[in-house]
């Protein structure tokens, strides 16, 4: 039900884009920090409401269609601002456009999939794919001034936020290569299955 605890932090994700975009659009230091928090906030119930579904039982149809939407819905509405309101240098616009034609294809896959009922399932590179990526957008949302609110100004934030958006970047291909594989396994499978079935009964592959 969309009202189970589950699927409500799924939903509080969703929730959180417009309050993290009018935090990013202020445009001062406080105002930089506090959309990195509601970032990280929001990246953390990805982890606690399959956690808590798992743990009680309540997976649901629901759910599991919206946890990736929720997700991607997330992750593209910080690489735009990012972007948009010129937070990125022009190198780490790489990374940030990998990131973003992999959700999209993996979106585009798991479509296609689920019209012959094959689920993508998620793999254990994938979860620290995002756990990164999350890290790294959450890092570039406070940026320099942001954590200088609180005390860490000394520190090259923005710095470190573009690395780890090349290490998602690296682990985005690594993961994509996978789900691709997967994607053309089934395809593959389904282009064959007619050729077998159009076969006379008494014809084998084999000829003298």
């Amino acid at each position: 039900m969309p009202t189970d605890l589950p699927n409500l932090l799924t939903l509080s994700r969703i929730a959180a884009i417009p309050v993290l975009v009018a935090f990013a659009a202020v445009g001062a230091p406080w105002a930089d920090m506090a959309a990195c928090v509601v970032f990280s906030v929001a990246a953390i119930t990805d982890y606690f409401d399959g956690k808590i579904a798992r743990d009680r039982g309540v997976t649901s149809s629901f759910g599991r269609m919206l946890d990736p939407i929720a997700d991607k819905l997330l992750v593209g509405a910080a690489l735009m601002l990012l972007v948009g309101l010129d937070r990125l240098s022009h190198a780490a616009l790489y990374p940030a456009i990998v990131i973003m034609l992999r959700e999209i294809m993996v979106s585009g896959l798991r479509e296609y999939l689920a019209e012959l009922r094959v689920g993508l399932p998620v793999t254990p590179l994938a979860k620290w794919k995002t756990g990164v990526q999350m890290g790294a957008l959450g890092t570039l949302l406070a940026g320099d001034t942001g954590a200088g609110v609180i005390g860490l100004g000394f520190l090259p934030v923005s710095m470190i936020g573009e690395a780890g958006l090349w290490a998602a970047a690296a682990l985005t291909l690594a993961t994509g290569w996978d789900y691709i594989q997967a994607g053309l396994r089934h395809a593959g499978e389904q282009d064959a299955r007619p050729a077998v079935a159009e076969r006379p009964a008494g014809e084998t592959t084999a000829r003298p």
